[in-house]
């Protein structure tokens, strides 16, 4: 498990920074019984999404696995056991 880089991109650290950020802000406004910025944070917390799933599109996410990549990790855990 240590060996993989599961989330460890830029585009995953900006989406999840961001959608952070919208759900203190929902949190806040929910506490002082504000509807208008409760939904406005959680329009950020959607801002978030779309902002890593475009730097994934752009290149900056973690790159699909290809067949060869998923059969050797495959072979080297039936060696482990």
């Amino acid at each position: 498990m240590a060996g993989s880089a599961h989330g460890h991109t830029p585009a995953a650290w900006t989406g999840v920074t961001i959608s952070f950020i919208g759900f203190c802000v929902a949190g806040v406004f929910m506490v002082a019984a504000n509807p208008l910025g409760f939904w406005a944070g959680m329009g950020v917390v959607v801002l978030g999404g779309v902002v890593g799933l475009a730097m994934k599109a752009a290149g900056l996410g973690m790159p699909k696995p290809t067949q060869e990549a998923l059969d050797a990790r495959a072979q080297v855990g039936a060696r482990k056991a």
